[in-house]
């Protein structure tokens, strides 16, 4: 159990030492698996809490005394270095669990662990390979279970470029999403997402590289009650027509490399490219959660000026944060 109840404000400090300012607290689920557990405000909310962390890059002492238990079944950069520098400038401690340390449904069951893990930490993050790992942690754990990864969803990913987009045009509402690449995890929040935040989103994938139906139908429902559009097409250009952001991701995830050559050609044609953004918006915007491979984006996209990559990157730091602060009572 937390040792500490958290007020409806967060006190929030400047590194420099100047007083401290408060920023409102709006809770969210405390088993957070995928964007679709959000409301429209409540991601807004997130958004603008990670914003306003990253203006006053702060630290404080808001999750003090508090752990955070990452467990990561995949190896990871990004995920990490977010997660656990965030919980630091949080003023709460980070302990990195990688398979090879614990015996997570090996050795021992996933519902053992999540009640054993629930005894020690305060808050658990867990980047596993299968949806249903996630799934069954959260069920068992009687801690806030964060979905850092899973080859369905991954909700931290989609704050992060959304953050991006809202840091460089002011708002989503009103702009056109563009996704070309294949139908995974990643793409998944980006659907969600797009609608709460007033977004249009043209999705173009290769056949047989589709989002999930169910989250296409999940998406669908989330438009038609923001006044949003959805498109889905096998046309990359179709999909780029028009767009503010044009966002893609690896084609190939871990866990796939044995069908690396077979997805390498069927994504003939998807490379992002200074030719095909000509049919995006003038003041369109580059994205991609990394690591990059050539075969997706070529150089001259993925170095211009319009690329916010790494903007991106750093704000999965400033995003978890706000995530962090929030998921706790």
């Amino acid at each position: 159990m937390l040792r500490r109840t958290l007020t409806s404000q967060l006190a929030i400090h400047r590194r420099s030492g100047a007083a401290c300012i408060s920023t409102s607290r709006l809770p969210i689920p405390r088993k957070f698996l995928s964007t679709d557990q959000l409301s429209s405000d409540q991601f807004q909310h997130l958004l603008d809490t990670a914003i306003d962390f990253k203006k006053r890059n702060i630290e404080n002492t808001v999750l003090q005394g508090e752990t955070l238990l990452m467990i990561f079944q995949k190896r990871s950069t990004r995920t990490r270095l977010s997660s656990e520098i965030g919980m630091q400038r949080l003023g709460g401690r980070a302990l990195f669990l990688s398979s090879d340390d614990i015996q997570l449904g090996v050795n021992e069951s996933l519902k053992d662990s999540a009640r054993v893990m629930s005894r020690f930490g305060s808050i658990l993050l867990a980047r596993v390979h299968g949806h249903g790992d996630v799934k069954k942690l959260a069920d068992e754990s009687s801690i806030p279970v964060i979905n850092a990864l899973s080859d369905k969803f991954h909700p931290l990913q989609a704050l992060a470029d959304y953050m991006t987009i809202q840091e460089h045009f002011g708002s989503g509402k009103g702009l056109t999403v563009s996704w070309v690449g294949d139908g995974n995890n990643v793409l998944h929040d980006y659907m969600l997402a797009a609608p709460l935040v007033g977004a249009n989103i043209q999705i173009a994938t290769p056949r047989g590289y589709d989002p999930d139906a169910d989250v296409v139908a999940k998406t669908l429902e989330l438009a038609k009650a923001a006044g949003t559009t959805v498109t889905l097409t096998n046309d990359p250009l179709k999909a780029v027509k028009g767009a503010h952001v044009v966002a893609t991701d690896t084609w190939v995830s871990m866990g796939q490399e044995d069908q690396a050559m077979k997805r390498v050609a069927a994504f003939a044609g998807y490379q992002v490219t200074k030719t095909m953004l000509k049919h995006a918006a003038s003041n369109h915007i580059f994205l991609h959660c990394l690591p990059r491979h050539a075969e997706e984006v070529d150089d001259e996209v993925f170095y211009s000026d319009r690329s916010l990559v790494f903007d991106e990157a750093e704000n999965r730091m400033w995003t978890v944060m706000a995530v962090l602060a929030n998921i706790v009572k």
